[in-house]
């Protein structure tokens, strides 16, 4: 049976604690949860390298216990609230009552994969696919999750979708997620890059910054011309680094939407 890290990390504040989420996803963790003066951290124990986490959160203190795989998300599950954004989307779990007033509900089983649209991030990217005409076209969503932006691009009318991920929780999540919203329009990957992928007219990655600049020419290439790029999963101080790093591949940004220390970014292929 798999098992997982529960780090506790204090104290901390709100503009710590999002930088710091931003550079512990660059190690391997995939979730979190943001209380009064701490953050709580989760990562495969397979995973875990004590020194680069140490070098990371400095001087701050922490504290950790070992979770097995049945039971690590039963507390997150039942703190799970849905969220809201504007009339546009909302994302509830299968227990809740359904949502009034909103375009699309999603509704997923809430695992601790990363998407469930209480991160900044998530909902960032949201508001930007509100301003995109999904009609008829081809989305990858790179870095899945838990399906949420896969799922929201089928309800948009997207014709054809291809999820990615590489971690098997997400894969598993996702494709539970999928069924449960009735999608059948969405292929899924387990992959770590686009090799597999088709080209496509929308790309959405909520991922973090190493990973869309390493594989920004590879994104490039399967955007088509004219194609739409959202990306997010970075912070506000990187989004000139990720700027310009596309703009080399012929990818130029139309927007940025920011959200305390997170920012996303909204792209055309020229």
């Amino acid at each position: 049976m798999k098992q997982y890290l529960k780090i506790k990390v204090s104290p901390i504040d709100d503009p710590s604690g999002d930088i710091l989420i931003a550079e512990l996803s660059e190690i391997g963790f995939y979730a979190f949860e943001q209380q009064e003066n701490a953050l709580i951290c989760y990562i495969k124990r397979e995973d875990f390298n004590e020194n680069d986490f140490l070098k990371i959160i400095g001087k701050s203190a922490f504290e950790s216990e070992i979770i097995e795989d049945k039971n690590w998300n039963v507390q997150w599950e039942s703190d799970f609230q849905p969220v809201i954004i504007d009339q546009f989307a909302g994302i509830r779990a299968a227990f809740h009552p359904p949502l009034k007033d909103v375009v699309h509900e999603i509704v997923i089983t809430p695992k601790m994969s990363f998407g469930t649209g209480h991160h900044a991030t998530t909902e960032l990217m949201i508001r930007l696919m509100e301003q995109v005409d999904f009609n008829g076209k081809t989305v990858i969503d790179f870095g899945t999750g838990t399906g949420v932006l896969a799922i929201l691009a089928e309800k948009s009318g997207a014709e054809k979708i291809t999820a990615i991920d590489n971690d098997d929780w997400s894969i598993a999540n996702a494709d539970e997620n999928f069924k449960m919203n009735n999608c059948h329009r969405i292929e899924l990957q387990k992959c770590d890059d686009l090799t597999k992928a088709p080209n496509a007219d929308i790309i959405l990655a909520n991922i973090n910054l190493n990973i869309l600049t390493t594989n920004a020419f590879s994104i490039a290439q399967h955007l088509s011309r004219s194609g739409t790029l959202l990306l997010s999963g970075i912070l506000v101080q990187d989004a000139d680094e990720l700027q310009k790093t596309f703009k080399k591949e012929s990818v130029f940004k139309l927007d940025i939407l920011k959200k305390k220390e997170w920012a996303a970014l909204k792209f055309i292929k020229q």
